[in-house]
């Protein structure tokens, strides 16, 4: 009984361990993907967003990188998608340009 009990107790400290260590890494983006939430609630106080998609990174030079969100926007019950692109640089983090762009379904 004290080898299970002892073998359960080993089981579950390992699962907290996982679990732990999971929650701690989270994605590069996350960081670029709140600053691209705020200017498009900025650009469109008051309107819901519906929906909210990486679309990924791509490489502009040795430095510097782009990261790509689209959000769902809604304004006057009409659904339109709004892209931004965070350009920053990847050695330290630092934004270096913002573009959003309008896109009518």
């Amino acid at each position: 009984m004290r080898k299970f009990l002892a073998g359960l107790f080993i089981m579950l400290c390992f699962l907290v361990y996982v679990n732990l260590q999971g929650e701690a890494q989270k994605p590069d983006y996350e960081k670029f993907g709140r600053i691209a939430i705020t200017v498009v609630q900025a650009d469109f106080p008051g309107a819901p967003i519906k929906d909210y998609e990486y679309l990924g990174r791509k490489k502009i030079d040795t430095t510097k990188v782009e990261d790509g969100f689209r959000f769902k926007v809604q304004e006057n019950n009409q659904n339109f998608f709004v892209i931004v692109k965070v350009s920053h640089d990847a050695t330290n983090n630092k934004v270096l340009n913002i573009t959003v762009e309008n896109q009518k379904q």
